[in-house]
């Protein structure tokens, strides 16, 4: 088994998860109604923990503590897709964001439970766990808000076609996936990929949005390979601000 490959999965998802959670606790405070406020920081809380399960994974392998993985790296070292760093904006775009990626994030962990590498397993049938409540939220709100009042549809619909280039860069291969598959840790992006479009499919077709044409759009990819928008170093440089202070507190 090839630890690099695992651990390039392993950086990815963590990344992700990290990055997300940090976008989705700036929501604390500012949610439009007090449900959501409370909604998207438990969200948040959730993915930041996620992260830092993997990174501790990661530091089992050979890699930095959790803290300094998740605090001192450049942006140019980070593996997350490009969706999860843009800026939220409005609500609108923070709701499809989250009814894109955590419908494959529930995917991704259901997979990943049957997985060969037995602590990615483990862990994932724990988050699979989890992110049920996730998927709820944001299946809840895009039915609701998909098939409510002529603003609200138009604002989705907007946002859907805003977000769908970056969503599929989610799915940007590994250099190792061949190997990722043969082994058995992972099925694959392409294999998620497909799972995802049925899913979003599936429940967009009970809504009044209309999902464009999937295989027309270009995806936004190279946030796998530390291609980065400005915004995510812009993140890291608040995220890390008090660590940075002084790295070897005890807090």
């Amino acid at each position: 088994m090839n630890i690099a490959a695992i651990k390039e999965l392993l950086y990815k998802i963590a990344d992700d998860q990290l990055i997300l959670g940090h976008r989705n606790s700036e929501w604390t405070g500012f949610g439009p109604l007090l449900e959501e406020d409370i909604a998207f920081s438990s969200m948040a809380q959730d993915k930041i923990g996620q992260s830092q399960a993997l990174y501790t994974i990661l530091h089992e392998l050979g890699e930095p503590k959790p803290d300094t993985i998740a605090f001192m790296r450049p942006a140019d070292r980070f593996r997350n897709s490009v969706l999860v760093e843009l800026p939220n904006t409005a609500y609108d775009f923070s709701l499809m964001r989250h009814f894109l990626y955590d419908t494959a994030e529930a995917l991704r962990f259901e997979m990943l439970s049957d997985s060969s590498f037995q602590p990615l397993a483990d862990l994932s049938r724990k988050i699979r766990g989890e992110l049920r409540y996730h998927t709820l939220h944001a299946n809840t709100w895009i039915r609701q808000l998909g098939s409510a009042t002529e603003e609200s549809v138009g604002r989705l619909q907007r946002a859907l076609e805003q977000t769908l280039p970056y969503a599929l860069g989610m799915f940007e291969p590994s250099v190792y996936e061949d190997e990722l598959i043969a082994t058995g840790v992972f099925a694959g992006e392409q294999t998620l990929r497909r799972q995802w479009e049925q899913k979003i499919t599936a429940l967009l077709a009970a809504t009044q949005l209309l999902l464009p044409d999937l295989k027309a759009i270009t995806p936004v990819t190279g946030g796998r390979q530390g291609r980065h928008s400005n915004h995510l170093q812009q993140l890291l440089d608040e995220m890390s601000e008090v660590f940075r202070i002084d790295p070897m507190a005890e807090w």
